[in-house]
């Protein structure tokens, strides 16, 4: 058995300020739901602070709606609540479209916005390529494009820029970097799947790595960008990889013909993929020392 826990006047007080990293708020908020004296304690450590001011006219403000509503609406049927996709409020009665229109929408900007019709458009247009035009070397231009779309889903996922409720989610014991993780899992979700069943479909070309090569150095991208994007934010971060990328590896692919033999350096071969496999290890390191990082709102 373990000593039971209590909220310490000292974590009130981080909590107050915002100052309380994300596993100590979600802890201290799910305990208060059940210790009366913890949610008095953490009670009084907000309405001391700055914000108790600001909290106070918001109750008297709520209290006198209410009672203005309750007076008016006296006689009058309850009005059950509206059902919000956005919100979840209401949604016992929803049917199973909109439930998954309801996740859709949790799961980040752009998987609901123009990245998913740009990863899209990229695989139409390698298999019209490919098929309509006879161009061989569509397999070979996909794998060179395919890492940086996650980048590019990451960035218009997730901060101030890109995110119009942003602020909000960060507030929340899910925002911060469980938000992130789960708007990049979403990202790759799509874009793991798609690309690399297009590439799969496209004719093989000699020297030209498989469907799958391009995996590792997605992943290893992706989780770089998350780790830069504690210092600089994620939109930068993934601009700044997603440039080296396209300089590196995309720009000379496409740019020169019969230099698509090149990617076996990149993307194929033990040593390549056993690069990108520690990258993306030390990646994901540095990320899990950088964690409370994302408790914070971006500044830049």
């Amino acid at each position: 058995m373990t000593a039971p826990w209590h909220v310490t006047d000292s974590l009130a007080a981080q909590y107050a300020s915002g100052s309380a990293a994300e596993p100590d708020a979600w802890s201290l908020e799910k305990h208060v739901e059940a210790c009366e004296g913890c949610a008095v304690r953490v009670s009084a450590a907000v309405r001391a602070g700055s914000s108790g001011a600001v909290l106070a006219d918001v109750r008297a403000s709520l209290l006198e709606t209410v009672r203005t509503e309750t007076a008016a609406g006296r006689g009058r049927a309850p009005r059950r609540p509206a059902v919000s996709p956005s919100l979840g409020i209401g949604g016992q009665g929803l049917s199973p479209v909109s439930r998954w229109a309801r996740v859709l929408w949790a799961v980040g900007p752009a998987l609901r916005g123009a990245w998913l019709v740009a990863v899209l458009v990229v695989v139409a247009a390698a298999v019209g390529l490919a098929y309509g035009a006879g161009f061989r070397e569509a397999r070979p231009a996909l794998l060179a494009v395919a890492p940086m779309l996650p980048l590019a889903g990451v960035a218009v996922s997730y901060g101030r820029h890109a995110d119009p409720m942003y602020e909000i989610g960060v507030a929340t014991p899910s925002g911060g970097l469980r938000l992130l993780l789960t708007r990049a899992a979403a990202v790759l979700g799509v874009c793991v799947p798609v690309l690399t069943a297009a590439g799969a479909v496209l004719p093989p070309v000699t020297g030209v790595p498989g469907a799958a090569a391009w995996l590792l150095p997605a992943l290893a991208l992706t989780l770089a960008a998350l780790a830069l994007g504690s210092f600089v934010g994620c939109r930068a971060a993934s601009a700044t990889l997603a440039g080296g990328w396209l300089l590196a590896v995309t720009g000379p692919v496409l740019g020169r013909p019969g230099a698509t033999a090149e990617l076996a350096r990149y993307l194929s071969g033990p040593a390549a993929q056993g690069g990108w496999a520690a990258a993306a290890v030390v990646c994901a390191g540095l990320l899990a020392l950088r964690r409370r990082s994302f408790d914070h709102l971006e500044t830049r």
